[in-house]
């Protein structure tokens, strides 16, 4: 690709390299074994009432890595899947099965039985890290899965003998936030670290086409799949983060605020492989929602804070708050948006409060995610998500596949780089159907803009996007294709000033009592909250085409 048929390039500036070294060491475990050793001291996570610093995390981490191999005898390539919140546990789980060769398969601790079965049963792994708070979704459905080996921990298992024996007690039998379960022969997190210690790390060779990560997406068909991420993919992507970003990163001295959930692959590779990386500390917001005990933490740390990554919905949820206003950002100089579409009038009030401009970025799962970024040298908002960072290469095509280059002209977005995934596991035909030529399809539609810059302007596929998250119409037809109450059913996003989108369910009644709510709790017990139709409307008929196939379109330019 020519250099005319990369425009972005003129925007970067000066510091921001054409490209970069895609793979600085072998693997993560190198990459891990590097910052710890470089950063010894320094605090790397703060959770609540605890904290590690990077010392502590390596040992933890490789006494988890110890009991994997003696213990429960995994080996290179085998499949674990880590289902937690932010936790100081989190980073010591995924980095300790790095080390150990293992491939990790992140999982929403929020799912519902059904959901968490086709992800387990799918990615086929036999061993399981879960919080005590949801184990009772995994009781229901482990006999189904391969899983042989199962590790409970609880919210309050990395704050010290003390306090984390507090913590539990009040979660478990104050708050009663801890549904009983049976999983006979689980281990606890603390007794998996105490075993492990007592036996010696044996170092693995990795490579950096050995793949770290399963991550789940719906990519463009609403189908779920796995995502073949390897080390090598995710390495890149935190050089190209470094080579667009770096030059403003101190190394050693940051502190990122972590409400987006690790298992999230935005928050994954940039809030967590990004800033260990390069020594900074992870303030790990457990939950988000429960914005007292968020508040309350920013109002610890707000003076310390020199970065913060968030979703829209995150942003516009703290510049409501009159305490937010009160809080001095002093060394706060950098704010990351992903996961969903900024919107301008949260982005103009964040500005208003802090100074600083929200940099609305994008990604996918398919790319680890990072593809474009606005730089840090950006003065105003403009409602784009940037240029491609380092070492990648865009375009957008129109329907017979041919690159579009004028300026305003609608196409699909495609990415190419060393970010790329290896491919869905075992789903050739979904990873022939989601790349071209090379060149990963992301089934949006967008356009360019002056001196490179992409606008997202619309959705080639029906996704609807929840709060960063990604909401497929299909999965929430086929749940309600089961209540016999219904006769049909279509879903579509609608806009949101809260979630960027939400959905909305249109239903025939097979039943004329019923009503919306009782649709609503059949919902419930088949779907994670965020994807509960918010709105349900009933209707006499649905707009199908010639060959009955629904129309989406129709249903959401229906008033």
């Amino acid at each position: 690709m020519s250099k005319e048929q990369r425009p972005w390039l003129s925007s970067y500036p000066p510091e921001v390299p054409d490209t970069i070294d895609p793979c600085p060491f072998a693997s993560l475990a190198d990459m891990f074994d590097y910052a710890c050793e470089k950063y010894n001291d320094r605090t790397a996570f703060i959770n609540m009432f605890g904290s590690l610093s990077f010392k502590q995390t390596a040992k933890e981490a490789e006494a988890f890595a110890s009991f994997l191999q003696h213990e429960w005898q995994l080996k290179k390539g085998d499949k674990i899947a880590v289902m937690m919140p932010n936790l100081l546990q989190y980073p010591v789980a995924v980095f300790g099965a790095l080390k150990a060769g293992l491939t990790v398969v992140n999982v929403n601790p929020l799912y519902t039985p059904r959901e968490l079965q086709l992800q387990l049963q799918d990615s086929g792994v036999t061993a399981i890290v879960v919080i005590a708070n949801f184990a009772f979704n995994l009781q229901k459905i482990v006999a189904s899965t391969k899983i042989k080996h199962i590790i409970i921990t609880n919210v309050g298992d990395g704050f010290g003998f003390v306090r984390g024996h507090l913590v539990n007690f009040v979660v478990r039998f104050i708050a009663r936030m801890v549904p009983k379960f049976f999983l006979p022969g689980a281990v606890s997190f603390r007794q998996a670290l105490k075993k492990g210690a007592q036996r010696p790390f044996m170092p693995v060779l990795l490579k950096p086409d050995d793949i770290a990560y399963l991550q789940y997406t719906g990519g463009t068909t609403g189908v779920a799949k796995g995502a073949m991420l390897s080390h090598g993919n995710i390495l890149a992507n935190i050089s190209q983060a470094l080579g667009m970003y770096g030059y403003i990163i101190k190394r050693g001295e940051e502190m990122v605020l972590t409400a987006i959930p690790l298992y999230h692959v935005f928050a994954h590779t940039i809030n967590l492989m990004l800033f260990f990386a390069i020594g900074g500390t992870n303030l790990l917001i457990t939950d988000p929602r429960n914005i007292k005990s968020f508040i309350a933490q920013l109002k610890r740390h707000h003076r310390e804070l020199s970065v913060m990554t968030g979703v829209n919905t995150l942003f516009n949820a703290l510049i409501v708050r009159e305490v937010f206003k009160k809080f001095k950002f002093s060394r706060l100089r950098l704010v990351i948006g992903g996961g969903a579409a900024v919107q301008s009038g949260v982005e103009d009030r964040f500005f208003k409060e802090t100074g600083i401009h929200i940099l609305e970025g994008y990604g996918l799962t398919e790319c680890s995610p990072l593809c474009c970024v606005n730089p840090p040298t950006a003065k105003t908002f403009n409602g784009s998500i940037g240029i491609p960072v380092p070492s990648t290469l865009a375009r957008i095509v129109d329907e017979q596949g041919e690159p579009i280059w004028d300026l305003g002209r609608p196409g699909e977005l495609e990415f190419k780089g060393p970010q790329v995934m290896q491919g869905y596991y075992h789903n050739p035909e979904g990873t022939a159907n989601v790349m071209h030529g090379g060149y990963v399809r992301t089934g949006d539609i967008a356009v360019w803009l002056e001196h490179g810059y992409i606008k997202i302007i619309d959705r080639l596929k029906d996704m609807i996007l929840v709060s960063g998250f990604n909401v497929f119409p299909s999965e929430i037809e086929d749940v309600v294709s089961r209540f016999d109450r219904v006769e049909e059913c279509a879903v579509v996003g609608v806009p949101s000033d809260k979630t960027g989108e939400a959905i909305k369910l249109i239903a025939v009644k097979r039943d004329p009592t019923l009503t919306a709510e009782e649709l609503k709790a059949f919902c419930r017990g088949y779907l994670t909250p965020y994807k509960i139709p918010r709105y349900i409307e009933f209707v006499d008929a649905l707009p199908k085409s010639a060959v009955g196939k629904v129309l989406r379109r129709c249903l959401k330019n229906h008033e």
